[in-house]
């Protein structure tokens, strides 16, 4: 970032765009609350530090462009705190309010507690590291994602999604990676039901897979040395190719490809509308 000429420092603001197109500028240890009930107090703002900042007001940070946000809390009126952003860091933050990060370019966040029923649709060139994050809707139809050690809790998260890999991440979801495409999930525990659905090209590495009817309707799904647990009905009129270490409940109508494991508690051949061609094999 450019020198900063202007620090602000203690301040309190509640009026509308109270810091409106703001350059090269620390704000630090400000309160952006009160009963003036303003909107869009940082909107417009370039080459700014917002450090150990409280904010509780409407659409604070739409439209800002090379800024850095640490130790900093957005509460629940904070409602679509960052929208239309670019060139952004996250880092210590508590981030709060429904819709906290929308159509954003070239985003970081980084150690951030988030809980926001809406984080992050449709934001390109996305990095999340050591963040826990509370979404129902998580990352929904973004491009470009990279994900480390995250610990989240959602119902219909990635879905949409483009161009995504996890790592070292524990996801308790529901129906996660729905029309995804092009996403590697390596060393993560995957809980959910109805996993992937329709998804396409979604690899899955040293993972443990929990929940019913998972990986149906797949195109390109692989499996690389991943356990599954009460994975029932799975990979019914996939393309896939999965190495299952230990056992798999069922096995239901997969399309094509193969699948490998050491136990299979029932293979499902039955009433398929569809040619079913995949080889399944129990080793031993």
């Amino acid at each position: 970032m450019n020198e900063k000429n202007i620090k602000i420092e203690n301040q309190i603001y509640d009026e509308e765009r109270a810091l409106y197109n703001l350059q090269n500028a620390v704000v630090s240890g400000c309160t952006f609350a009160g009963p003036a009930d303003g909107e869009s107090s940082l909107k417009e703002a370039r080459n700014v530090e917002v450090d150990n900042c409280s904010f509780s007001l409407r659409y604070p940070l739409w439209h800002v462009e090379n800024f850095v946000v640490s130790g900093s809390t957005m509460d629940e009126k904070t409602r679509a705190a960052i929208w239309y952003a670019r060139n952004g860091l996250l880092k210590n933050c508590e981030l709060g309010g429904i819709k906290a990060l929308r159509e954003c370019d070239n985003m970081r966040v980084e150690k951030c507690n988030v809980v926001s029923p809406e984080f992050g649709w449709k934001c390109r060139e996305l990095q999340m590291e050591d963040c826990q994050v509370e979404a129902e809707y998580f990352l929904l139809d973004c491009r470009n994602v990279d994900i480390e050690n995250l610990r989240m809790k959602g119902k219909y998260s990635f879905q949409y999604i483009e161009n995504m890999e996890i790592r070292n991440s524990n996801l308790d979801t529901k129906d996660a990676f729905w029309h995804s495409k092009n996403v590697t999930v390596k060393d993560s525990v995957v809980k959910g039901e109805y996993l992937a659905w329709y998804s396409e090209n979604l690899t899955l590495v040293n993972c443990h897979i929990i929940g019913t009817q998972p990986l149906c309707y797949c195109k390109g799904l692989k499996l690389v040395n991943c356990t599954m647990e009460g994975t029932d009905l799975s990979f019914e009129y996939s393309e896939v190719e999965a190495d299952i270490k230990g056992n798999i409940m069922s096995v239901k109508n997969p399309r094509s490809g193969y699948i490998c494991a050491d136990s299979i508690g029932e293979i499902i051949k039955e009433d398929s509308i569809m040619e079913i061609s995949a080889k399944i094999e129990v080793r031993g």
